[in-house]
């Protein structure tokens, strides 16, 4: 088994000049570094309970069905504007280029429950800052936000602040 990094591949300029876009789908394609990322993500939770895992549209879908089933947790996605049929609390956010706006149902979390919040790619942290932001607004407890990769020097930390924070390969 090679280590996950070695399944991230990099596309450059995607989806536009200058962009060297991080594909995930090798990770995708191979059951055993399937396997090996959720085992790490479970790992890394250190058998916290949680009663509900966040997935933001739409890589971070894939992972977070999986922890969801293996956690025995429920499954919450955080969708783009317009794409959740039920009445939706809604985040604007920055991206590296330009504004977007997600959404989650508003019953989707209930006050109290201890929330994993999960996607692909940590960049500039605007994405997971709004779904914290959503989060929050629901009452939910964020435990731990994790990420399969973490594109360290766009410092996406520092907008998510204080929640622990998990990514199994850095760039």
């Amino acid at each position: 088994m090679k280590n996950l990094d070695q399944y991230i591949r990099e596309i450059p300029d995607f989806p536009k000049k200058g962009i060297s876009y991080k594909d995930i789908t090798p990770v995708l394609q191979n059951p055993q570094a399937m396997r090996l990322a959720v085992k790490l993500f479970l790992e890394k939770l250190g058998g916290q309970k949680i009663d509900k895992v966040v997935g933001i549209e739409s890589r971070g879908f894939f992972f977070a069905a999986l922890l969801a089933q293996k956690l025995d947790a429920g499954l919450v996605p955080i969708r783009k504007s317009g794409k959740l049929p039920y009445t939706t609390l809604k985040e604007v956010y920055e991206l590296e280029y330009g504004k977007d706006v997600l959404e989650i149902h508003e019953d989707a979390i209930m006050e109290g429950e201890n929330v994993l919040i999960h996607d692909d790619v940590l960049a500039t942290g605007g994405t997971a800052a709004a779904a914290c932001n959503l989060v929050r607004k629901l009452g939910g407890n964020i435990v731990q936000c994790n990420f399969l990769l973490e594109l360290k020097f766009l410092n996406g930390r520092a907008r998510i602040g204080s929640y622990d924070t998990v990514s199994l390969v850095t760039k």
